[in-house]
């Protein structure tokens, strides 16, 4: 069996280690139980969260036993990694709430059963904590003057670096000690941000312990425009259906900018390396194809073979012109007497979200980006009616990829 060491180098998933040839060799001998923290700060993840889901997938389909750990203490502090400004902090209730969001979703991605990999909340350890009594025998172990260097805290010294904030390090470095100890775990995954709170953890364990503990970091994922991964016009794309459908998930992978590609089907599915390099040949009409793989393999990961296929099927509907069926498509209903008094084309935009207000949906018209049932709009003041139902829908389009149906109540 291949390491799973040399599988996530090869997909693109490894940017540092503490100990790279010792890490190696860990997991090339043993079964090993490894972890990465997802704070509950909202009561769902994002795709920006996928790089670590998928990392713990891998290492299960390996054969080694992940730990995936709510931080629902953690988050009481809040992670000041790659912020410019303290976290808004959360009661007991949110995060509670979003604890249980978290764990129901991390389940559709990691078998749990017969402990194949465990879900736990690190606050069944922080919060009960003695505070005295874990400076004394935690914080007596963290230098100041080391803990300044971390780029989490050295970046944020100029804004104001809250104290709460400042404690993040350790309790995120007792997790691993506390997992250490317990569970015998030996490596922490986690963005490159985490770097530091990492190499804490395991200088910890090897303190307190003597022991040898490991650390590796994923890289933050940036489209090849510069974008930041996960982020829209719309806002972040989430993993809730609820909150991203599957239709608009799936179109967020099929507009894949063609560089990313083939670095995207690496990373986000689990396609053979073989078969994604075959993809990222292909260029121009081609690539087309490979997009859809992509959009159709990792809508499935998230949200189900049944709504990848149906997510794939509108999408060519909607795009191809074809005859299929259009159910999956983020949809509005708009109450029948309305439409018989008519809407305005910019408030009908406006209203069912592919415009943010009615000056951007007029905006959005008046540079020839808005469509009605395939049809170019050009005059602001269109109204949109009753006659322009058609199969007992209207689709509205936003530029050349973002359509919307319109059905009558």
């Amino acid at each position: 069996m291949n390491n799973i060491y040399d599988i996530l180098k090869e997909r693109g998933f490894i940017e540092g280690t503490t100990d790279e040839d010792g890490l190696r060799d860990l997991l090339g001998s043993k079964k090993v139980i490894c972890y990465i923290g997802f704070d509950p700060t909202a009561a769902s993840l994002h795709i920006g969260s996928l790089i670590p889901i998928m990392s713990l997938v891998h290492m299960q389909r390996a054969g080694h036993r992940p730990i995936a750990l709510v931080g629902g203490g953690t988050v009481l502090v809040g992670d000041p990694s790659g912020k410019t400004e303290m976290r808004k902090l959360l009661t007991l209730e949110e995060v509670a709430e979003n604890a249980a969001g978290l764990k129901k979703q991390l389940s559709t991605y990691l078998d749990f059963s017969g402990d194949k990999a465990l879900l736990l909340n690190n606050a069944d350890w922080l919060v009960p904590l003695n505070y005295i009594e874990f400076l004394r025998d935690i914080g007596r172990h963290f230098s100041v003057n080391r803990m300044l260097t971390a780029e989490s805290y050295r970046a944020r010294l100029e804004t104001g670096l809250n104290f709460v904030e400042f404690n993040y390090m350790l309790l995120q470095a007792y997790d691993f000690l506390h997992l250490y100890r317990e569970y015998g775990c030996l490596l922490q995954m986690g963005g490159s941000d985490q770097w530091g709170n990492i190499v804490a953890g395991a200088d910890l364990i090897r303190r307190v312990e003597g022991g040898v503990a490991y650390g590796m970091t994923f890289p933050l994922i940036t489209t090849a425009s510069g974008d930041k991964m996960g982020k829209t016009a719309q806002g972040a794309v989430w993993l809730d259906s609820a909150l991203t459908a599957p239709y608009d998930y799936y179109q967020y992978w099929i507009n894949t900018d063609d560089r990313d590609v083939e670095r995207f089907l690496a990373l986000f599915t689990f396609l053979p390396l073989e078969e994604v390099k075959r993809y990222g040949r292909l260029s121009g009409a081609d690539l087309r194809e490979a997009k859809e793989v992509l959009a159709f393999e990792a809508t499935k990961i998230t949200h189900g073979e049944a709504e990848a296929a149906k997510a794939h099927e509108t999408s060519r509907t909607a795009f191809g012109n074809e005859g299929g069926d259009l159910e999956a498509m983020p949809t509005t209903a708009v109450e029948k007497r309305r439409l018989e008094e008519g809407i305005t084309a910019y408030e009908l935009f406006a209203a069912t979200g592919l415009c943010t207000s009615r000056g951007d949906a007029k905006r959005l018209i008046s540079q020839g980006g808005a469509y009605v049932n395939g049809k170019r709009l050009h005059d602001i003041d269109e109204v949109i009616a009753e006659r322009h139902v058609r199969e007992g829908a209207i689709i509205l389009r936003a530029g050349k990829k973002r359509y919307h149906r319109v059905v009558l109540t």
